[in-house]
């Protein structure tokens, strides 16, 4: 019992480690928050394929990516090209201010595109399939026949964090009430997408 309580708390922890830190999802989950925008399907999507993703690891799809190192480069080259573009966009906001505004349509655009650019930032990032599906997926098969209890614990990790980030951003309201906030926040969006497909490209 002790064992199988402790399997999922390590694949909880696991898991945080792995998706709290600065990087192209999070950002853009906190600024849906912050505009209050279509949080729940950001969360929903973040998590899910999370989940997903966690699964094919335990299941064994990272072999996939060892067995075949060339589809890791084409994911590095369409990730890094579809964060600039969007470190590019991040970067006229900062720059013009009347963008700033969550009703106009540049700041906070329809639910189609805003998941299309969840799903993209989520699918096209390497690193997740590096992080969750082939270092994840090894850490959970080393738990043998509880490898599926550790997924569920970093799954459930997943769950809380986005939720946490998407909710728990409109405390930073007050600060945000300001465009010059807005201006600050996207434009350092823009460095964080930039810094990371140049790491993408770097890496090939």
């Amino acid at each position: 019992m002790t064992l199988d309580l402790l399997t999922p708390l390590a694949g909880f922890g696991f898991g945080l480690s792995l998706i709290v830190a600065i990087g192209a999802q999070n950002a853009f989950v906190l600024r849906q928050g912050l505009l209050r925008k279509h949080v729940l399907a950001v969360v929903a999507v973040c998590a899910l394929s999370d989940a997903l993703l966690i699964l094919l690891g335990i299941g064994g799809a990272g072999i996939v990516f060892t067995a075949l190192p060339w589809l890791t480069t084409v994911v590095r080259i369409a990730g890094a090209a579809f964060l600039l573009t969007y470190a590019v966009l991040a970067a006229r906001r900062a720059i013009k201010p009347k963008a700033m505004d969550a009703a106009d349509p540049q700041a906070s655009p329809t639910l189609l595109p805003t998941v299309l650019t969840v799903l993209a930032l989520t699918w096209l990032n390497p690193h997740v399939y590096l992080d969750t599906v082939v270092l994840l997926g090894s850490v959970a098969n080393t738990h043998g026949e509880a490898r599926w209890l550790f997924g569920a614990g970093a799954a459930v990790a997943s769950i809380v964090w986005f939720t946490a980030l998407g909710y728990g951003a409109r405390l930073l309201q007050p600060i945000f009430a300001r465009p010059s906030a807005w201006r600050v926040l996207d434009a350092i969006i823009a460095l964080v997408m930039a810094s990371i497909a140049a790491s993408l490209l770097i890496g090939l």
